[in-house]
């Protein structure tokens, strides 16, 4: 992934339902703007016009439309995977992770 993801100019993951997609990590770790279903673990990486683009379940017409706007707007891709990058230090960097981590095991061990 680390060699294929740097090529594309979006990620696009139209999804029924998702755990937390780790494509959509990957993508906004490297800096790329997403459009996703706004579904449950989609929408936990996606928020809507910082980074990416929800759209609704099955409505195949906002989604084109998504990736229209986007193939269209160079600058605003380049911001969205800019915030995207942003959200994935901030929310998502291995530290955190694994602090959360340790401290649900803590809880769960008392």
């Amino acid at each position: 992934m680390h060699e294929v993801l740097p090529k594309a100019s979006i990620i696009c993951l139209p999804s029924y339902r998702e755990g937390l997609p780790k494509v959509l990590l990957e993508a906004a770790s490297c800096s790329i703007p997403i459009i996703a279903t706004d579904v449950p673990g989609c929408r936990e990486i996606v928020h809507e016009g910082e980074n990416g683009i929800l759209v609704p379940l099955k409505d195949s017409s906002s989604l084109a439309s998504a990736i229209k706007e986007l193939i269209n707007n160079p600058e605003k891709r380049k911001s969205m995977g800019i915030n995207g990058r942003r959200l994935v230090e901030s929310e998502f960097s291995e530290k955190i992770v694994v602090s959360q981590t340790l401290r649900v095991y803590q809880e769960l061990l008392r």
